[in-house]
Parts: structure tokens; sequence; C-alpha cells
């Protein structure tokens, strides 16, 4: 695994997080059986016979005792599940805590150690390359001493003096490439003593350091599971005591007892009346209304209640807006606000592109200069510096393809735009940016979103234009110019041309604020391309193309 020291560095941290995310977890449940225990108590408490009321007299039931019981024994039951807590606060969350910051200042300076060895490695490496750069430039100018002095000699012309001078220089020229070869061999060894040590002692040691911390942490957190196990375990049995007093108080109730006792309660003693006796009334006697015909022909019916139905408006929710950073892309807002934003953005990193870019002629143009005049600088002191720019200029062309990627997603909902109406943009959006926010508002839904569907519906009403008929009719534009390609451009868009870096064309149309320049390539290929991509020469004589 010694290539493997980045891919090493992430598995590390992923283990310390597992770790932290098992902690979380730990204390969650410990608040979890807390606020069981808590509530458990509470109804425990909530339905206790309060003294000096009639309740009291209720316990006398067999039933009613064995509910108090079965309170009392939730009461211990919930004590239990607050022993849970305790115990996996104590065992595992506080211990694996100090085991994570253990394991922190462990990981950091094995992997500094690393980092120190690589770099020690990769600068016996830099020394070697200049070392065998330096031997071979060496034997290189000593060839050329040598002939030149074969040269010198051969020739009838020239003194002793200077042939006995390029004799000199060429002795002097090969003696600097044998100390040259003696210190390319010396540091080469030195290299490959080095490299061996890195490979076969310094690497492996911390990387059996980092196994060893990693196979403790895995330890670790397997013990504290099962620790996580044996607190649940270890209050089974006074739980299970519970549960077990819970049932003897169930099977203590006894049916007849408190039947008996109801008796005893409620019994008065009185023997129960005798037969009545028969009396005779057959004597004559006036027919009376039975009281059952007044009671009948009373209305017994019942008049139906009548609820009346309030209905209920809906009411939108009060959703807070995100007044937070907007995403990347501006989706968040309406396709024409969100095309501006992001031709915007493009428009600001083509301009840091420049800025870069000058920046680096400069530097380049300097380093010229130091190159051909050493006194007035060192050459080497802004390589460092036109590297960083590379990079900067690099990290920005990556940013500028990721906007005109969402741009030209965006201009692909949008209504076509045609050249003419390319050129109005400027005043089309001054003159309808109002209707355009209004339009905005009337579509937000009352949480403050914006919905697609509608958005697209009033881009599909803007009145369409002649100018694509129009522009067919034209005659073609004179050229005015030609321009070099700075940049390969991909022209997927209605109306744009694709260009390849370096390539030379015409140009027919020049920048009219807009961004863009139009351009031929021949009598059938022309387009519109953005005018930072393009090195524009204009010339006011050219005649059509």
């Amino acid at each position: 695994l010694q290539d493997q020291f980045d891919n090493l560095e992430k598995h590390t941290q992923w283990g310390i997080d597992v770790l932290e995310k098992y902690i979380k977890f730990v204390k969650e449940r410990t608040e979890i059986e807390l606020s069981y225990a808590k509530q458990l108590r509470n109804l425990s408490k909530k339905y206790q016979p309060k003294k000096n009321s009639k309740e009291e007299e209720e316990y006398r039931y067999t039933s009613a005792r064995a509910f108090l019981a079965t309170l009392n024994e939730m009461n211990d039951y919930a004590g239990q599940h607050e022993v849970i807590s305790e115990n996996m606060t104590s065992l595992i969350t506080g211990e694996l805590t100090r085991c994570v910051q253990e394991l922190k200042q462990e990981r950091k300076s094995h992997f500094h150690d690393g980092r120190k060895a690589q770099q020690h490695i990769e600068t016996c490496w830099k020394q070697l390359e200049a070392s065998k750069r330096r031997f071979e430039r060496d034997c290189k100018e000593a060839d050329r001493a040598q002939q030149y002095f074969e040269k010198m000699d051969a020739d009838i012309n020239v003194t002793k003096a200077d042939v006995e001078k390029a004799r000199q220089q060429a002795q002097l020229r090969h003696q600097m490439a044998e100390d040259s070869k003696a210190e390319y061999s010396s540091t080469l060894q030195k290299f490959n003593s080095e490299q061996h040590d890195h490979y076969y002692t310094h690497i492996p040691n911390i990387f059996q350091k980092i196994q060893e911390m990693e196979e403790r942490r895995i330890v670790r957190i397997g013990e504290s599971m099962k620790t996580f196990a044996e607190v649940d375990r270890q209050v089974i049995p006074i739980i299970g005591k519970c549960l077990d007093e819970i049932t003897k108080a169930a099977e203590s109730i006894d049916h007849k007892n408190d039947s008996q006792l109801v008796i005893e309660a409620f019994k008065s003693g009185f023997e129960p009346p005798g037969d009545i006796d028969f009396e005779d009334f057959t004597q004559p006697m006036k027919r009376t209304i039975s009281e059952s015909s007044l009671s009948n022909s009373r209305g017994d019916g019942k008049s139906e209640l009548k609820f009346g139905s309030k209905s209920k408006g809906k009411l939108w929710p009060f959703i807070k807006k995100n007044k937070g950073a907007g995403p990347e892309d501006f989706s968040n807002l309406p396709p024409e606000q969100r095309r501006k934003k992001l031709q915007q953005k493009v428009d600001e990193l083509n301009k840091d592109i420049q800025k870069e870019m000058d920046q680096r002629d400069a530097l380049t143009k300097m380093k010229d200069v130091y190159i051909k005049n050493p006194q007035m600088g060192d050459a080497a002191s802004v390589d460092h510096r036109l590297a960083e720019l590379g990079q900067n200029i690099e990290k920005l062309r990556i940013e500028v393809q990721k906007f005109e990627g969402w741009l030209a997603e965006v201009e692909g909902r949008l209504p076509m735009r045609t050249d003419q109406a390319r050129r109005q943009s400027g005043l089309y959006e001054a003159q309808n940016t109002s209707a355009v926010n209004s339009c905005a508002q009337d579509r937000e839904s009352p949480d403050g979103s914006y919905t697609e569907e509608q958005s697209q519906e009033t881009e599909m009403k803007v009145p369409a234009t002649d100018f694509d008929d129009e522009f067919d009719d034209e005659e073609p534009l004179p050229t005015i110019g030609t321009c070099k390609a700075l940049y390969t451009f991909e022209g997927q868009n209605e109306g744009t041309i694709s260009v390849a870096e370096g390539e030379m064309l015409y140009v027919i149309e020049e920048d009219k604020g807009d961004g863009w320049t139009r351009i031929r390539r021949n009598e059938d290929e022309e387009g519109y391309v953005p005018t930072s991509y393009v090195e524009v020469y204009l010339d006011k004589n050219a005649k059509g193309a």
C-alpha cells in the first residue's frame, strides 16, 4: 500500500467518523431511555390513589390492589431504564469520546510522519534530476570544447597560443564533466539508498502503526457494541422481577372475594317481601280515561338537531423563504433572470481569465528579458508564478465551461433568439424588466417558491418576430477583418458556430455590446462566437468575401 497514502488517510478519517456516529447513536438512545423512564414515572404517579379520598376505599378489592401493585412495579421498571441510560453514558459514551480524541491525535502524528517522508524522497529525487541534468550539460560542453580544440589544432592559420588555450579549455570541460559524473553517481547511490529505506523501512513502519491504530478502533467499537447489549442484559433480571410481581398481583385477584366484599358493603339485612293478597273489585265503576291514552296523544318525536356547517377557507402555510445563499446554477430564479445571471457569471469569469492571461504574458516577457539580461533578475524566479497562473487559468476555463453548459440549457428552454433579437436584447430587457418581475411575483406560490410550469407557459406567450425570415432574405454581409480563435468553442445553440483553437476566420460583424462576434468560415458557414474566445484583426478596407 506504499502508493495508497491518500486512500489510507481517507479511510482512517472515515473510521473515526463511524466511531463518532456510533457515539451519537448511543447518546440518542440514552436520551430516549431517560425520556421513557420519565414518562413511565409520570404515568404511575398520575394513577396513584389520592389520600383521604373515596379511591382509598376502592383498594380493598383485590383487583384494585393488583392495579396499585402494577403502578408501583412500573415505577421500579422506569428506574431500570434510568440505569440503562447511566451505564451507557459512563461505559460507552464517555470511553469512546476519549478514544476518539486519542485516535485523532495519533492519526495526525502518523500521517504527518508519512507526508514528511514523502517530501524527503521527493527532495532527493529533485536533487538527483538536477545532478543528472548538470552531468548531461557538462558532457555536451566537454564534447563541444574537444571539437573546437581539434578544429583549432588542424587549422594552420591559428597561433599556438590559441591552440593551447583551446586545449586547456577542453581539458577544463572534461574535468568538469568528470566531476559532474562523480557527483551524479554519488547522488544516484544516495537516492537509491534513500528510496530503499523509504519503501522498505520508513513507509512500512508508518503504515504498520496506522494499521495497529485502525485495528484498535475496530476492536474498541466491537467491545462497545457488546457493552451496549450487556447493559440491557444486566437489567433484564430486575425487569423480569417487576413483570413477575405484576403477574403475581394479577393472579392474586379473587373474584369471589370481591363479590363477597360488595355483598358485605351494600347488603341491607331486610327480608324479601311476602306474597300480595288478591283484592276483588267486581262492583260497577265509571270508566276513566287511561293515562296511557294521554301519553299516547303526546308527540314523542324529537326535533332533529341541525348543526350549521361552517366551511373553513384554506390558508396557505406560513413557510419562511430561504434567505440564505441560492444554488450555484441560479435554479431558484425564473428562466430569464437565471439566463442573465449565468451570462453575467460567464462574462465575469472571462474577464478574470483575461486578467490572468495578461499577467502571464507580462511575466513571460519579463522572463525573456531576464534570460537576455541576467543582471536584471533571475529568470527562474518567475516560473512558480507562471505555473500558478496557468493553473488558475485552467480552473477558470473549467468554471466557464460549467456555467456555459447551464446557460446553454436555459437558452434551450427559452424561445429562440434571432440575430436581430440578439442585437436588441439589451433594449428589450431594459424595457421589460418591470414586466418580467411582476409576472414572476404573480407566479410565486404563497411559500415564495417559483413554479417552472407557469414560467414556461408564460415564456411561450412571447410574441414571435419575423426577424428570421428577414435575415434569410438579406444579402451576405461583407467581411470587415479576420480573427483567430483563442480557445475551442462548441456552438450547440442556434445562431452559433463551432471553432477550433488557432483557427483563422473572417469577421462580418463586430461585438454590439452583447459579448458576441459574428464570423464566417465560408459562404455557407457563419454564426456567432463569444468575443472573448477570438482575437479580432479589423480591416476597414476589406472587401466582401
